[in-house]
């Protein structure tokens, strides 16, 4: 329908026209070319009448680009945004605005497609050689690659290679810290049920000696803020013949020993906390460390330095172990992907900062939290652990729900654990006055240990007299170099950072300068329109466990979309959880395997592939615990029907 311009506001017409195209004069040429009378008779030509859909689509009216914004605009507002300090691996952070401007909200950055090819993404595979170096940095192993799509599934992918890596060990059985971040654990337990695993939950320092296991998942900081040195305890893994994961946190690692220094084999995590926004939970970049072993067993992709023809340095994907295009059926990753933009954006923040400035960050998080936990106890309350980073735990045996219901009040989240206690976790957008804040909150609750040096935020002065409290003990302190390499040492000033930023996007094709080569499967066609929102708080800054009633416009935004997708595919529902195609596959299959198996029908494990197929689809397949059975293609893709029938 054409759309005619109305208060001096296009229609949505006018944003196909600008975006998706293709124009008029363009439609005519083609048609001309290939003989046919209109676009109509092309679909009746080329569509068979038995599945061509005649009847109109249910979706509401379309919306210009300045509509669109209003609309979304208007859901923003119906999210309320409150000092969230629930931790579980989500933590504000500030996005250096060099950053936001020059990376985040520029189409040089977020359109450019997967560095396939390696000639024409040398800014981007610099970027990534950075993050790994980062990561290497920080965790104390041999390699990491270039990004996994998050912490929960760059823990399922740790728990599938240590597998692959124990040819020798029998066991099908994982476990796993009963101190993991709730998401981690969910993600972990889906992908070991149909590999087969058992997943074993307990407390490692006292449990795991009871069984046998292939490899064992820790989390330190835990879930609940308690800091701990894993040298024993993964020494114990070790001596059982099993090997060591440990789900990390990245700003921790500034200020605590590593935990490769510890004895760990593979070490994961976000990258969230390094300048990227909350984002109601992603997207976010996890990272993957391992030893140097099990570099032809890791998942993802690794970027490595040669040398070209005329002796200069050159970047590549120094190895694609990439299972789903080299093993295909017998893959035990479907990884296809790296959250490029966002592990980039990390690593910029880590440069930006250097050594000195994650140092002082990470003090000044680990110091207001010491403080507070100083003052919750001289106000009578009782803290579950006596070492911590940034997470306090405190007991509330009778004043949980008040202390919880003054913090609402005050605009701030704070999440009960159990029945009995709160937990506090502090981040880098935290202040002073937010300490006091909470102390204040705190000595309304009803302190159920009152001592004689009880005290209030009125007399709160140990921040002001920064007191050398602490909550890591000294044998933890980190004393090794991190970040020494001369890159995240030239460019502190935004200046020097700017101009290293554009030598980067220089150095890439994207829509900026070129047409895009291979497939889409990212960012990069999206409308300027539609990535503004990306920036505003309302969306950016929302916790993922943030309570309901606070992320309505984001239930909407879900809602809709999920009614927009619904009539577009014609299925009765759909799933927004997936955050990569590998990982929509995944699903899927498990849906149609649960389906089966709920029909009494288990044993149709199937899956009739195509030779030609894209490399996850085997993998996905495999995964889910199917049967994969390929079917023969000729060498322009079609299936071959004979094979297909036999």
């Amino acid at each position: 329908m054409q759309e005619t311009f109305v208060n001096g506001t296009s229609g949505p017409d006018d944003f196909v026209s600008r975006h998706i195209g293709p124009r008029r004069a363009e439609i005519e040429a083609m048609l001309t070319a290939i003989e046919v009378a209109s676009l109509d008779d092309l679909i009746t030509q080329v569509v068979p009448k038995s599945i061509r859909k005649t009847d109109s689509l249910t979706l509401p009216h379309g919306l210009s680009e300045q509509q669109a914004l209003a609309a979304l605009r208007a859901l923003a507002d119906k999210n309320i945004l409150r000092k969230s300090l629930l931790g579980l691996g989500y933590h504000d952070t500030v996005t250096p605005p060099v950053i936001q401007r020059n990376v985040l909200e520029n189409p040089g950055w977020y359109t450019a497609y997967t560095p396939y090819q390696p000639e024409i993404a040398q800014g981007r595979l610099e970027g990534l050689l950075n993050f790994q170096q980062m990561i290497i940095d920080l965790t104390g192993l041999d390699m990491a690659n270039a990004s996994m799509l998050d912490e929960a599934t760059a823990a399922a992918e740790a728990m599938a290679m240590a597998k692959r890596q124990q040819r020798k060990n029998s066991s099908r059985a994982f476990f796993v810290d009963h101190h993991c971040h709730p998401q981690t654990l969910a993600v972990v337990q889906t992908r070991a049920e149909h590999f087969g695993f058992d997943v074993i939950i307990g407390d490692p320092e006292t449990d795991f000696a009871e069984g046998e296991y292939f490899a064992a998942l820790l989390q330190n900081p835990a879930s609940d803020g308690q800091l701990r040195d894993l040298t024993a305890c993964i020494a114990t893994i070790h001596q059982r013949g099993a090997l060591a994961i440990v789900a990390a946190d990245l700003m921790s690692m500034v200020l605590l020993n590593s935990p490769g220094s510890m004895g760990a084999d593979i070490v994961v995590g976000t990258n969230q906390r390094f300048g990227i926004p909350l984002g109601f939970g992603g997207p976010h970049a996890g990272f993957f460390a391992f030893r140097s072993d099990y570099k032809r067993a890791a998942p993802g992709r690794i970027i490595g330095v040669s040398v070209d023809r005329h002796g200069k340095p050159a970047l590549r994907m120094a190895m694609q172990t990439r299972e789903q295009h080299i093993r295909r059926e017998k893959a035990n990753s479907n990884i296809c992907t790296a959250q490029v933009l966002l592990a980039l954006m990390s690593a910029f923040y880590a440069i930006y900062h250097g050594s000195q400035g994650l140092r002082r960050i990470a003090e000044r998080i680990h110091g207001l939290t010491s403080h507070l936990a100083s003052t919750l106890q001289s106000q009578g309350y009782q803290l579950r652990y006596s070492n911590w980073f940034d997470t306090l735990t405190v007991e509330t045996p009778v004043g949980q729900k008040s202390i919880l219901s003054h913090a609402e009040q005050r605009g701030i989240n704070l999440r009960a654990v159990g029945d009995d206690a709160v937990a506090i976790s502090l981040d880098e957008t935290c202040d002073v006055a937010l300490v006091r804040q909470l102390a204040d909150i705190f000595d309304s609750g009803s302190a159920p240990i009152p001592t004689t040096n009880q005290t209030s935020a009125s007399t709160l002065t140990a921040i002001d007299r920064d007191q050398p409290i602490s909550g890591i003990p000294d044998d933890l302190l980190r004393r090794d170099a991190i970040l020494s390499h001369p890159v995240f040492n030239l460019y502190h000033s935004e200046t020097d950072m700017l101009r290293y930023l554009k030598r980067l996007e220089a150095r890439d094709i994207s829509l900026t300068s070129s047409m895009i080569p291979l497939g889409s499967c990212t960012m990069k066609l999206n409308a300027t329109a539609e990535m503004m929102p990306l920036s505003w708080p309302e969306f950016a800054s929302m916790h993922p466990f943030a309570p309901a009633e606070q992320s309505r416009g984001y239930q909407q935004l879900f809602s809709e979309l999920e009614g927009m997708l619904a009539a577009c595919t014609g299925y009765d529902a759909v799933s927004l959880q997936p955050n990569a195609g590998s990982q929509g596959e995944y699903a899927g299959l498990i849906a149609i395997k649960k389906y089966h198996q709920h029909r009494g029908e288990a044993q149709r494990n199937i899956c009739l592939i195509p030779s030609s197929a894209h490399g996850t689809n085997p993998a996905s397949a495999q995964m889910a615990g199917m049967q994969v059975v390929v079917i023969k293609c000729d060498e322009r893709g079609n299936i071959d029907i004979n094979d297909l029938r036999n």
